[in-house]
């Protein structure tokens, strides 16, 4: 028989047992978090055992942090980043509710009003009062008690704020399609706050993709959607006093941004029969001081000898010159159509949208050629820029037409004359349209009538949408295939080439076929 231990050595046994008993694997013991141990604020989920920590060797994980032997290291890095991530996640998603929403077109109150925190703690504090009144038990005040003395501790005092305002600074205020935006809002106060807590309503043709909440500052990251003169919208910050007691919401507009669209690929610049008497770099028929050869006439006394041709003057036993081409800058207008707006219901297109790309690109092939491009606007509003050159003025021009979506809404029944001004003599003009709407070929008649030669650049409009078995539709969309062969058909018949553009592809593919002859333009 074993000696029975005596009491100073019972602590001891019971411990060697206990940490047999929870020796993990090899023997090594291994340390529990559960109860105080674990530091304040750790608790084991329910219906699971506690998570343990390593602390040894060189797989341990960094301190304050919990690993969960089932699935490795790793976790503890994730689970310390998801705060943040799940908090800019709750900002985005709120953000997008007050988009489609709206935010209240009442200005907010400039008084200071009760937060969550306060209106959970005064909800806990009356339950428990009202049921200690309702059954007569006394111990349920202290639960009421509990809840009055958190509101007692966080009382700010003195400390709230009187004033706040909010400013905001946009980066950059002009933008091409598919750049980012940022929009940082500082909230300016005079006393101690909290929290933030914004929520933003963005205005159209502006995505939301990142929040950033600092101490007084609020980082907005947006990415500009579609080209046009946008207002970014309004964002309403919830600022909380010191002790997250109260809130007070002040309210800003993120102002404007101009988004400039994305010219698609062109190089190719057709040039018209006529060029006026400018220096530039596409060559004539006719003599002149270019670089381009185009034959070999006689000598005349008093030319250079650095232009004899020697092959053709041994060969004919006479002194040839070389015979160069005249070179001339090139005066072209580009006609935008903006009538009407369709969306491609296959791919969620914009003809508009892909007019403006198309005509950029043109217009940038000419700038880069030294020529003067000119603008024409018809829509609701006729708008119109005097040609010119240089790269400020493509820029000119694309500003000029990004309010276009809003003329729509002075749509009226006869299109205004175009003005002189607008179409140099001989002057080559591209009409980018999608021969949707009658009252463009009234247009391109004024433009015919003036004698200046033009070209039809087709932009697509989307084939509508037709069920199948609906034998309406289906007559329907042969009528309007029909009607726009029509329009085709009645532009050639007055000499006007029609030049159909697949939006992305590059626009050299429909304008190639117009390099094999000049154009001709019409008699005034």
């Amino acid at each position: 028989m074993n000696p029975e231990p005596s009491a100073a050595d019972r602590p001891g046994q019971q411990a060697r047992r206990l940490a047999a008993q929870s020796a993990g694997p090899g023997g090594r013991p291994v340390r529990r978090l559960a109860g105080p141990a674990a530091g304040p604020g750790a608790r084991p989920a329910r219906g699971r055992p506690a998570r343990t920590a390593r602390t040894g060797g060189p797989t341990g994980t960094r301190s304050g942090l919990s690993a969960d032997p089932r699935t490795g290291p790793g976790t503890a890095r994730r689970t310390a980043t998801r705060g943040p991530e799940q908090a800019a996640a709750r900002l985005v998603a709120r953000s997008a509710r007050a988009t489609a929403a709206g935010l209240p077109s009442t200005p907010p109150s400039p008084h200071w009003r009760p937060g969550e925190r306060t209106l959970r703690l005064l909800t806990v504090a009356t339950v428990a009062a009202v049921a200690a009144l309702a059954t007569g038990h006394a111990w349920l005040l202290a639960l009421a008690a509990g809840p009055a003395v958190l509101l007692a501790l966080a009382a700010p005092g003195t400390g709230r704020p009187s004033r706040l305002a909010a400013e905001n600074s946009v980066e950059p205020s002009r933008c091409l399609e598919g750049e980012p935006i940022t929009v940082r809002v500082t909230v300016r106060h005079d006393g101690r706050i909290g929290r933030l807590d914004p929520a933003v309503a963005l205005g159209p043709g502006v995505a939301l993709t990142a929040v950033t909440v600092g101490a007084t500052e609020v980082d907005l990251v947006l990415r500009a959607e579609r080209w046009g003169r946008w207002t970014l919208g309004s964002v309403d910050i919830d600022v909380y006093d010191a002790g997250g007691l109260a809130r007070r919401t002040v309210r800003t507009d993120l102002g404007t941004v101009d988004v400039f669209p994305v010219p698609s690929a062109a190089r190719l610049t057709p040039i018209p029969v006529r060029l006026p008497e400018r220096l530039g770099e596409h060559t004539t028929a006719h003599e002149g001081t270019g670089v381009e050869v185009v034959g070999v006439r006689p000598h005349v006394p008093g030319e250079r000898q650095r232009r004899i041709h020697w092959p053709s003057t041994t060969r004919r036993d006479a002194v040839q010159i070389n015979q160069f081409a005249a070179e001339r800058a090139a005066d072209a207008v580009v006609l935008l159509d903006t009538l009407a707006d369709f969306l491609d219901a296959a791919t969620g297109r914009s003809s508009l949208d892909e007019t403006l790309r198309a005509a950029g690109g043109l217009t940038r092939a000419y700038l880069r050629r030294h020529d003067r491009v000119g603008l024409i606007a018809v829509g609701g509003k006729l708008r119109w820029l005097a040609a010119g050159s240089g790269d400020r003025h493509f820029y000119r021009m694309v500003e000029s037409v990004l309010e276009v979506r809003q003329d729509r809404g002075h749509r009226g029944p006869l299109v205004p004359r175009l003005p002189a001004a607008a179409l140099p003599g001989h002057a080559l003009v591209y009409a980018f349209t999608s021969l949707a709407d009658q009252r463009i070929l009234d247009v391109l008649g004024q433009v015919r009538d003036r004698g200046n030669p033009l070209v039809v650049v087709e932009v697509p409009a989307g084939e509508p949408a037709v069920e199948p078995g609906d034998e309406i539709g289906a007559v329907a969309l042969r009528l309007w295939h029909a009607e726009r062969e029509a329009m085709r058909s009645a532009l050639r018949a007055r000499g006007i080439p029609v030049a159909r553009y697949t939006p992305g592809e590059a626009l050299d593919l429909a304008l190639a076929p117009l390099l094999r002859r000049r154009i001709g333009g019409g008699a005034r």
